[in-house]
């Protein structure tokens, strides 16, 4: 889930790195939610719009159908952004006992600040948020102009430690939900 949908985002940079990450992997097939591509208003309401409900019916089967989640997130004011909170909270069920990965960018915190506030958001939503993450710190700086890493074995070794604790978690909630269902 590419969480930024701020005109000039440099998530798309981070997005394609961490794709042709994944793409190496047999563990793994990939559904993009991007929230640029996603507009829905802020006010929620228990009977949405048709034409909120027609925005919900891009993301929620992607959401309901997956077993796992990474969510890219920029820092924006010591925080993530608005419209990933807004697609968080208009969901429950879709996000329980399923694990989340968090990969984040921004200036010094690396988006790290913005992690730990998702941390106890997905904790509250039953969800399992994996401990290691993949951050870049001032993140414009390690990427050439073609999107390229510039040094990229650090970032790797974090992606596959990312990677491998979310295939475990998502095989192994999977298991455990088919073998018991899941009561929240």
């Amino acid at each position: 889930m590419v969480a930024s949908d701020r005109e000039g985002r440099f998530a798309p940079v981070i997005a394609d790195w961490f794709l042709s990450r994944v793409a190496g992997r047999e563990d793994f097939s990939v559904k993009v939610v991007d929230l640029a591509e996603i507009d829905l208003p802020t006010a929620l309401s228990h009977h949405p719009s048709p034409a909120v409900r027609a925005q919900l019916a891009k993301v929620t089967p992607v959401l309901e159908d997956a077993d796992a989640f990474v969510v890219l997130t920029p820092e924006f004011n010591h925080s993530f952004p608005a419209s990933l909170k807004n697609l968080i909270d208009r969901h429950f069920g879709e996000w329980q006992a399923k694990p989340v990965g968090f990969v984040s960018y921004g200036g010094l915190s690396g988006g790290l600040r913005a992690v730990e506030q998702l941390r106890q958001i997905f904790a509250e939503l039953h969800a399992v948020t994996v401990r290691d993450t993949v951050s870049f710190h001032s993140a414009w700086r390690h990427f050439d102009e073609e999107g390229r890493h510039k040094d990229p074995a650090g970032a790797e070794e974090a992606a596959k430690a990312l990677l491998d604790q979310l295939a475990w978690w998502a095989r192994t909630l999977k298991q455990g939900k088919s073998a018991v269902p899941y009561a929240a």
